[in-house]
This record gives structure tokens, C-alpha cells and sequence, in this order.
């Protein structure tokens, strides 16, 4: 069979892992040690922190070796791995961009060899065996996945700019009340301190018409069902931002018998314990789901009128208020927040014809953030669904004519 005749994948070459790349184990720095600067800390987890040394020089592609496992990042700049971590000390000629998206289909993360602590040993991943395509193929899959992670990176610019807008607003018109309007309106004393002459304090309660958690089945998530989508904590990130690698789900027929917690278009949802009580984010617009539910780790709120929905949000998203809401679970022997200190949080009302103004005047910020939400998911999908594939050469486009990126001298 010629080479011609022959499927992409039979013309990958098949080498071990550690024939295509050799890792190295990271460098210890504790907090401590580290000093604000440009250079990225990556632990197993991530980025996590800077630094104003780096060890290893751009490009780099580093795994999770310890805690978190098989995790990859590309740094693009310099930086430091951190000693969770395995970097990549030898690309032994292959692409960068490539072996970063290559590395991502191999689940390294079953590759565990520790004992109390999940563990990678590089020795064994040196080992395993793999296909690799010649590098202008891996230049081409990595020029086709990096346009799908370049234009989900600029709507995650986008969407920050917008909220950045939005909040903005709200901080001007009711934090620092230079509202429309407020000329000659003179700040009158009230239990929360200096308010404008006719607005009102109130309590959540009074602004809310519903306030709920969700709940799980008996005996928990079943981790192989993939029914409805069951958010908890661990997913609820920030606005038009959510984590759909730790989704799990629960059944329809249990979604459907469900009397609290199902989420419909413009909820807030608040991370109401653990340990990133106070987190808060909007659904909306199909995003992140046309349909799911929430946990009992996640409170819903509805307001009844007096506040929009837009502006409860954004009410909990301001620092001074999200501290309030974290404070509620100061004193508590069990952590986490409940609804009746919830409710008794006390806040400023303004008058009707003001919260009607702002929801209108942050409403189109709002449509086209939750449009680039829904747009990233897409492409997103499209990414995930083509990388094992490019990857594999179960879809080939070594012969395809694709603009390649230009490499510095």
C-alpha cells in the first residue's frame, strides 16, 4: 500500500510518549518566596500566582504531576513550574502549540502512581505509546484549534469589558449616587448611612418573591447519568462564565419531580457555602443551559418587582456587599450561609422609575455578554469535538492549504 493509499492515521508515526517530548519535574517555591511580578507560577492547577523570576523560557507546556492530575497548560510567556507540576524540558523538534493539544487527548490522569496523594511519574508517561503526525501537519491542526482558543479568548475579553461596564453603572448610580437626575437632591441620614432624600432602606426579604436551594438524589449523583445538568458551587465562576468540566447531572424524571431549585431565565444564583461563599452569577438567555437545576450547595433568587433582576445581581457582585453576604457565615459551626440571615440583609431601595432606568440602560450589555457566552460554548464544543480527531488524524488536513502563524528567528 502506498503512502498515498494509505488512512492519515496509518501515516502517523508511532513513537512513545517520551520519544516526542521529555518532562521534567517542576521547582518548589512556597507562597512566601514569591514576588509580585510578570512572570506566571503554574501549579497542577494552573497559573496560580507571579513571580519576578522565571526558570524556564517561552514557549512551555506544563501537566499537573501532583493533587490535581493530567491538567495542560501552554504558557507563552516565561514562567515557573511550579513543583506540582511537569514541564516539558525537551520538545525533541515537535511544535509547542501541537504537543499542548496532543498531550490533552492522552488522559494522562489515569496514569495516578501515588498512594494517599494522586501522583504522576514521568518515568512511566516516558513510556506510553502514541502516533504523532510530521511537523507541518502538527502546525496546521495547531493553527486550526488555536483560531477556535483565540476567538473564545476575545469574547472572555469582551464579556469582562462589558460587565465591567455594567458595574460601572451601578457603582456610579447607587454606591456613589450620581444618578440621572440627582441634581439638588440632598443626601438625608438612614440606618445604612447617607442616602438620597425619598429612596428607602429595606431588607432582602422584602425585595424577594423567591428564595431556594435544589437538592440531589438519595445516595447522590449517579457520575454515569447524563440527564440534566445539577449545578453546584463548583461550577457557579462569575458572569457568562461557568465550568462545564465538573458538571454533573441527574435524571430527567428526577428534574422533573422537582418542586424547588429549577433554574429559568434570569436567575441569580448564589454559591451559598464552601469556600467560595458569595459567588454569584446570572443565568440567562440559554446560558449556560436551556435546562437544569441547581444543588443544595446553590441559593436562586427572584425578585418580586422592587429590584430587577439585573440589579439584585448586580448588588451581590459589589465587593462591599459580597463581604456582607461572607460575613453571614462569620459565626456559624456549620458553614455556609441560610436563608433566614439572607433575607435580614439590609440594602437601599431606590424609586421604581430609577431601577426601570437602569435595567434598561445595562439591558443591551447584558444581551450581547450572554451572545458571547452562548457563541464561546459553541465554539468551545466545536473545539473539543475536533481536537481528538485533528489529533489522531481521524480527520486529516495535512493537505489542506492553512495559514500557519510566523515563527520568530
Amino acid at each position: 500500500m502506498s503512502e498515498i493509499d494509505q488512512k492519515p492515521s496509518e501515516r502517523w508515526e508511532r513513537r512513545t510518549v517520551g520519544e516526542v517530548v521529555t518532562f521534567q519535574r517542576g521547582f518548589d517555591i512556597t507562597k512566601a518566596e514569591q514576588s509580585d511580578g510578570p512572570f506566571p507560577v503554574i501549579s497542577s492547577s494552573g497559573p496560580t500566582s507571579t513571580h519576578n523570576v522565571y526558570k524556564v523560557p517561552a514557549p512551555g507546556v506544563i501537566i499537573g504531576r501532583k493533587g490535581s492530575l493530567g491538567g495542560v497548560y501552554f504558557s507563552g510567556t516565561d514562567f515557573w513550574p511550579h513543583d506540582t507540576t511537569l514541564w516539558i524540558k525537551d520538545f525533541h523538534g515537535n511544535d509547542p502549540k501541537f504537543v499542548f493539544y496532543w498531550l490533552q487527548t492522552l488522559g494522562l490522569g489515569h496514569y495516578d502512581v501515588g498512594a494517599a496523594n494522586p501522583t504522576l511519574n514521568r518515568n512511566h508517561l516516558h513510556l506510553l505509546p502514541t502516533k504523532i503526525p510530521s511537523l507541518p501537519t502538527q502546525l496546521k491542526i495547531a493553527a486550526v484549534l488555536t483560531d477556535y482558543d483565540d476567538l473564545i479568548e476575545n469574547n472572555t475579553h469582551r464579556i469582562k469589558l462589558l460587565e465591567e461596564m455594567a458595574q460601572r453603572v451601578y457603582r456610579e448610580w447607587f454606591v456613589d449616587f450620581r444618578y440621572p437626575g440627582d441634581e439638588g437632591v440632598p443626601l438625608v441620614d438612614s440606618e445604612l448611612g447617607l442616602i438620597p432624600e425619598g429612596w428607602k432602606t429595606g431588607t432582602m426579604g422584602e425585595v424577594l418573591e423567591a428564595l431556594e436551594s435544589g437538592s440531589r438524589p438519595k445516595g447522590g449523583i449517579d457520575p454515569f447519568e447524563r440527564g440534566v445538568p445539577s449545578v453546584g458551587a463548583e461550577n457557579v465562576l462569575g458572569l457568562g462564565r461557568y465550568d462545564f468540566g465538573r458538571e454533573k447531572f441527574v435524571s430527567t424524571s428526577f428534574f422533573e419531580q422537582l418542586r424547588k431549585g429549577r433554574v429559568v431565565s434570569g436567575d441569580v444564583v448564589l454559591y451559598k457555602d464552601g469556600a467560595y461563599i458569595g459567588r454569584v452569577s446570572l443565568f440567562r438567555d440559554g446560558f449556560p443551559h436551556d435546562e437544569c437545576a441547581v444543588n443544595e450547595h446553590v441559593f436562586i433568587l427572584r425578585t418580586n418587582g422592587r429590584l430587577s433582576q439585573s440589579m439584585m445581581y448586580f448588588w451581590l457582585a459589589d465587593s462591599g456587599n459580597r463581604d456582607r453576604v461572607r460575613s453571614l457565615n462569620a459565626n456559624s459551626a456549620q458553614p455556609g450561609i441560610n436563608q433566614e440571615k439572607l433575607r435580614s440583609l439590609t440594602l437601599v431601595m431606590p424609586p421604581p422609575g430609577l431601577v426601570q432606568h437602569f435595567t434598561e440602560r445595562v439591558e443591551p450589555m447584558l444581551a450581547m455578554l450572554f451572545n458571547l457566552a452562548r457563541s464561546s460554548l459553541v465554539l468551545k464544543n466545536a473545539r473539543d469535538f475536533l481536537l481528538p480527531r485533528l489529533v489522531s488524524g481521524a480527520v486529516d488536513i495535512s493537505d489542506l492549504s492553512i495559514a500557519l502563524p510566523e515563527v520568530a528567528a
